[in-house]
Formats: structure tokens, C-alpha cells, sequence
């Protein structure tokens, strides 16, 4: 496990800098893995700060929201969910390449040479553009980078949206003149990020479009963007956000006659099956109009309110936890993570309006007030114990009430 003391810290000026990609080679390149910052987890507060202010700018010139609260609920419940792993072990990528630099590395490259930086950066690029296109072309990685494409809006949040596998972000902005020729810009991201015909499969880059230029993946931004994926999965809740696809390749390989196409399931694009191209047909990829309404949940406002409050109780747990994992036991750990997830999954329940929603917010509830009890959960002000205890209590009434309701007017089948 990495020791966070010998992190090197991030100062003001480079947390606001690394949301914008500019931090200084000599800034970002260190001698020891030890010393590498935690960047998902410094960038926290400077990306809740952006959050904030893209509200405040879109009320000002729009005089609304930049995106649904049902739709950003479920893009931050799903970031929260792909970076819970992290609490018990080193993330797979970082264990491997330590691995492949010990056991099979040929040259070493001086590690505070400005040089090995921007070498590093264009050799990062050009694989991001690789594993970001496979991620779309091969299906059973498409599994997993759906989730990212799952959300019917783009904004910030929308960059939280991401697979229990998998991480990235970016911002929304008309055009950069010149420079999109050069750069991912937030024009080329729209595009990717669009189920119209002409968006599909196009413009993977990380930061450098040409490498879509290169490669034929370029596609400009003309006609409007209809966001999310192809076929619109309208659910808030987190696991059918995450491992839908997973089912759907799953029924679809055991339906699939003979060997070489059960492979290809796998293997070929989502929209592939016998007799099609390796990805799949376009003219069966549902036409956009231009007018479509995006899923929102038919939950009341008091009860987004609610789900926001909760959310909000949770997030500080959240935060506590990674503040905190290394003093942590793993008992208490592995409690706190499962009530995370049951939280988001509850949330989940009560955006889509599930018949035994109640039911489970009853025993979350519940749950929370026996984990403070026994000591895994603790108010981050102590003097507030009592005050959450009163709540969740309530809580627990109230939902227990609706849930006896629901079970004398519609029994378990």
C-alpha cells in the first residue's frame, strides 16, 4: 500500500491548474512512486468547485440548471462506486505496470527530464486514443465504458459518470477556434458523447485529436447533439447503470449458435451479430430527431430533496473514509463501503419509484443507526450524534409505515 505521508501535496495554484491540463513537467514528475499525489482524490474539492460554479453561470445565463438532479445523483453515485476498490487494494493498472517495469523494463529513462515528460505524455495520448476505441469497439469492454456514456445530459457531473472499471473527465465550452484542430476540445468531446448517426464511434482522443485525424475516427460537431447512449437504459438506479450491458452480452452469448460467433459477441462491437459487419450496421442505429425528452425520475420535489439530503450525509462519509482508510480496520472499512452502496442503491430505488423502495430505505436507515452504535460510523461533528440519531430515526418510522402499506396492499410474490 502506498504511505500517504509521503505524498507530495497539491497547492491551490495546481489544483486549479490540473483541471485545466496545465501543470509544469518539473510538477508533475516524481523519483518514487511513493511521492505520486493521489490526483483523483486532491482534485475533489476543486471539482465540486467547478460544479458549483458551471450552477451558478448556467442560472445566470439560462436561468436554470446546466442538467437534471435524478441524472447528477446517478453520475456521482456512480463515480463514488468506481473508486471503492481503491479502499482495499492498489487499482489493477498500477499493479501491473509495476510489474511489467520490474520484470521486463529495457531502458530507464532520467525521471526529471522535461524530455521523458513530453515523450511520456504523446505515448500516454496515442494509447488512451487505443484503449478509449477499443473500450468502444469491443464489446465486452464496451461493458464497462457504457456507464460513462449512460447519462442523457453533458455537463460536469456527467464526467463522474464512470464504470466501477474505469476513470476520466472534461468540460463544456462552444469552440476554440484554431486550436480544434489540435485538441480534444469540448466541441469534438459532444460529439463522442452523442447517439446521432454521425457521432457514433468518433473522436476518442484523450487530449490530441490528431490522432483521430490520423486514423479516420474525426468527426466535427454540425448538426445538434442528442446525448446518451443508443438505446436509453431510464433507470437512476446504480447497478442496472453499471452492469446492464454485462447482462444483455451475457443473454446474447448464450443465444448466439456456434463457437466463433459466442467469441465474437465478445470480442466484435456491440452492434455486431452473424451475417453484420465487425461493428454492427449504422443504418440500425436508432435515428435522434433532435426533440427527444431525456428519462427523469416522476419522484415528488420533497423527495428529491430527501434523496439530495441523504446523498450529502453519505458524501461526507465518503470523504471520511478515504481521509481515514489507513487507521481504519478492515472490518470497519468493508461495513462502511456496504452501507455506501446501499445508500446509492437506495437513492437509486427512490428515483425510479420501485415498488419496495421503502422497504429497503427502512433497513439502510436502520443499518445506519447500528453502525453508529457499534462505532463504524461516526457524525463528522460529534456533537450532531443525537441530532442524527433523532432523524434516521424518523426516517425509519416514516419509511416502516410506508413499507407495512405496501406489504398489506401488495404482499411478496
Amino acid at each position: 500500500m502506498k504511505n500517504p505521508e509521503a505524498q507530495q501535496d497539491v497547492s491551490v495554484s495546481q489544483g486549479i491548474r490540473m483541471m485545466f491540463y496545465m501543470m509544469k513537467p518539473n510538477e508533475t514528475s516524481f523519483q518514487a512512486l511513493e511521492e505520486v499525489p493521489d490526483y483523483v482524490q486532491k482534485a475533489t474539492p476543486y471539482f465540486i468547485s467547478l460544479m458549483l460554479l458551471e450552477l451558478v453561470v448556467s442560472w445566470i445565463r439560462k436561468g436554470k440548471p446546466p442538467g437534471r438532479l435524478d441524472d447528477a445523483l446517478t453520475s456521482m453515485s456512480a463515480g463514488i462506486l468506481s473508486r471503492l476498490p481503491s479502499l482495499f487494494s492498489r487499482s489493477i493498472e498500477l499493479t501491473s505496470y509495476i510489474y511489467i517495469w520490474e520484470n521486463y523494463s529495457i531502458i530507464s529513462l532520467p525521471w526529471d527530464s522535461p524530455w521523458t515528460w513530453y515523450l511520456t505524455f504523446l505515448g500516454v495520448d496515442f494509447g488512451y486514443y487505443w484503449f478509449h476505441r477499443m473500450a468502444h469497439e469491443v464489446n465486452i469492454l464496451w461493458a464497462a465504458h457504457q456507464t460513462h456514456h449512460s447519462s442523457e445530459g453533458y455537463n460536469l457531473s456527467t464526467a463522474l459518470r464512470q464504470s466501477v472499471f474505469q476513470i476520466y473527465t472534461s468540460w463544456v465550452i462552444d469552440n476554440l477556434g484554431p486550436l480544434e484542430l489540435i485538441l480534444n476540445t469540448p466541441s469534438h468531446h459532444r460529439v463522442h458523447h452523442g447517439r446521432n448517426r454521425y457521432c457514433v464511434d468518433k473522436n476518442y482522443a484523450g487530449t490530441l485529436i490528431i490522432w483521430d485525424r490520423i486514423f479516420g475516427t474525426f468527426e466535427a460537431e454540425n448538426e445538434k447533439v442528442v446525448y446518451g447512449l443508443t438505446h436509453p437504459i431510464n433507470t437512476f438506479e446504480p447497478f442496472k447503470v453499471q452492469f446492464h450491458h454485462l447482462v444483455n452480452i451475457w443473454t446474447t452469448f448464450w443465444a448466439t449458435p456456434g463457437f466463433f460467433n459466442k467469441f465474437s459477441v465478445m470480442f466484435k462491437g456491440p452492434g455486431w451479430s452473424p451475417g453484420k459487419p465487425r461493428l454492427g450496421l449504422s443504418e440500425e442505429i436508432p435515428e435522434v430527431k433532435g426533440n427527444e425528452v431525456p428519462f427523469s425520475s416522476s419522484a415528488s420535489q420533497l423527495l428529491r430533496i430527501y434523496a439530495v439530503v441523504q446523498f450529502a450525509l453519505m458524501l461526507t462519509f465518503y470523504e471520511e473514509t478515504f481521509a481515514d482508510k489507513a487507521a481504519l480496520s478492515q472490518v470497519t472499512l468493508l461495513l462502511r463501503v456496504c452501507f455506501i452502496i446501499l445508500t446509492l442503491t437506495s437513492i437509486g430505488f427512490l428515483l425510479d419509484q420501485k415498488p419496495k423502495a421503502a422497504v429497503l430505505e427502512t433497513f439502510r436507515c436502520l443499518l445506519f443507526l447500528m453502525l453508529c452504535r457499534f462505532g463504524h460510523l461516526k457524525p463528522f461533528i460529534p456533537s450532531l450524534s443525537f441530532t442524527f440519531e433523532i432523524f434516521f430515526s424518523i426516517c425509519i418510522a416514516f419509511w416502516g409505515v410506508k413499507s407495512m402499506k405496501q406489504l398489506v396492499s401488495e404482499p411478496w410474490k
